[in-house]
């Protein structure tokens, strides 16, 4: 494989993470999930260039993600030899994570396009779903993060350092904290991405340590 698609590869993630951002800073503050039909369907019918905006971002951001996910795949099965077994989980993690932002991204381009010609009970059901239908996202999160860490510890592939970190990360995900760890998962694959094209550049393998 070029030096150049590693390259290319390794930055994806890099460039997901600022979609995101980017994403979360457009689409604004929606209303609480339990506010009223009326306040739900007024923020999306009033932000819905925003929202249409920040869900199309969110969705590229997903789809880059998964590059990533494979590029993260590829550096700890060159540790991990042949059997192949936490890249493998950690490649499946970033495919749920990754359709759990699209399915996010999903259901806020369903609110902003149709919130002022539905019924708003029907409004704000998506809103519900769009703020509290987190688990695929969450479990695809603590999938990546823990199967990346204990497969960078163990067998190398990633530096070891960001190999405790995504364990940590990973575990936070599992408890009431988990918001966080996706926020932390975030600098983690940013810093990761530039690590690996930092390599991809001097044409080293990936280290152990």
């Amino acid at each position: 494989m070029s030096k150049r698609w590693e390259q290319l590869s390794a930055i994806t993630g890099l460039v997901a993470v600022a979609l995101l951002v980017v994403s979360f800073i457009v689409g604004g503050e929606p209303p609480d999930f339990d506010a009223p039909a009326s306040e739900v369907v007024a923020f999306y019918t009033e932000e819905d260039s925003s929202v249409l905006a920040a869900s199309v971002l969110a969705a590229y951001g997903a789809l880059l993600f998964l590059f990533f996910a494979g590029r993260i795949r590829r550096a700890l099965r060159a540790g991990e030899g042949p059997v192949a077994r936490l890249s493998a989980i950690a490649f499946g993690g970033g495919v749920l994570a990754s359709a759990g932002i699209a399915l996010f991204a999903g259901l806020g381009f369903a609110l902003a396009d149709a919130a002022d010609s539905i019924d708003p009970a029907a409004t704000q059901t998506l809103h519900v779903l769009s703020s509290d239908l987190f688990m695929p996202l969450a479990v695809g999160i603590a999938a990546l993060f823990l199967a990346t860490g204990l497969g960078a510890v163990r067998f190398g592939g990633l530096p070891r350092w960001l190999g405790w970190l995504a364990l940590a990360i990973g575990i936070l995900a599992v408890t009431p904290l988990g918001f966080f760890a996706f926020l932390a998962g975030l600098v983690w694959i940013a810093i990761a991405s530039i690590v690996l094209c930092v390599q991809a550049e001097e044409g080293a393998p990936s280290p152990d340590r």
